[in-house]
């Protein structure tokens, strides 16, 4: 049994992230660490907008679709996680820092949670895994699956399973998965049928940890993409929504062994087939 520390936030995916990981038989969840929504993008994105202003109207679909997908199973399952919950940008503060090295955990996992500094980086070299939600070098930064859709690069939609380092979503590719994409979704579907899908691989990855196998990385492309919360505006929120009415999932489809030959990613083979 694999003893692991869960570092994550407090919003209804991360609720649900959580629970699914510590209700495995083979994971023991010590603690949960649950960061507060202080610096969550509705409330920086409130701080400057109108009510009826668009980016928060996405906000808004993003959230009920949150619901449709978790809230039955967060408001029915057992929760195995332990949660602590702290301030958002608390955990790199010494008495949650110690608290977790003394607990000696097998793993350190992070899911949505804060930039991690030392003394955590250091004290869990090798076992500390984060996933990315993104397709890593091509798109690194925040709001990694939002931008490949506004861009009409559905290709670049998935997460990555890295160890975690001092830089931003630059540590070395564990595995990779992309999107599944049907006709209809609209982007909040396609981004939490993902996270459905991350945390069942983010499960087999902590059971199969001693199986895991070194794998070469990816070239940092030329192209490679930076995003920043400031870079969400109403004209990308437009541009969203009309690449999905102008038929982009089903021009993805009918190109889709194309276009993803074009943006490789890792597959570890200890978790191929699991």
């Amino acid at each position: 049994m694999k003893r692991v520390v869960i570092l994550t936030g407090s919003e209804l995916r991360h609720e649900f992230f959580r629970k699914y990981i510590a209700l495995s038989e083979e994971i023991d969840v010590i603690n949960s660490y649950c960061e507060g929504q202080e610096k969550s993008l509705r409330n920086i994105t409130e701080q400057n907008a109108a009510a009826d202003d668009i980016r928060l109207k996405h906000l808004s679909a993003r959230e009920q679709s949150e619901k449709d997908f978790y809230e039955l199973f967060t408001e029915t399952a057992s929760d195995n996680s332990n949660p602590i919950y702290l301030p958002k940008g608390d955990i790199n503060k010494p008495e949650y820092a110690d608290a977790i090295i003394n607990s000696n955990p097998d793993l350190l996992i992070s899911y949505g949670c804060s930039i991690i500094k030392e003394p955590l980086l250091s004290a869990f070299e090798g076992r500390f895994i984060n996933v990315h939600l993104g397709l890593s070098p091509y798109y690194r930064g925040s709001g990694t699956n939002y931008w490949p859709l506004v861009n009409g690069e559905p290709e670049f939609v998935g997460a990555t399973f890295m160890y975690i380092d001092a830089g931003i979503d630059t540590g070395e590719i564990i595995h990779q998965i992309r999107a599944n994409f049907s006709l209809g979704d609209t982007p909040s579907q396609v981004g939490n049928r993902l996270i459905v899908e991350m945390s069942r691989v983010f499960q087999k990855i902590i059971i199969n940890f001693d199986k895991l196998e070194k794998m070469e990385q990816l070239p940092v492309p030329p192209d490679e993409k930076v995003c920043m919360k400031k870079h969400y505006t109403d004209e990308s929120v437009i541009s969203l929504y009309r690449n999905f009415e102008n038929g982009l999932i089903e021009k993805y489809l009918n190109e889709k062994e194309e276009r993803c030959n074009k943006a490789p990613i890792i597959k570890n083979p200890a978790l191929v087939g699991k």
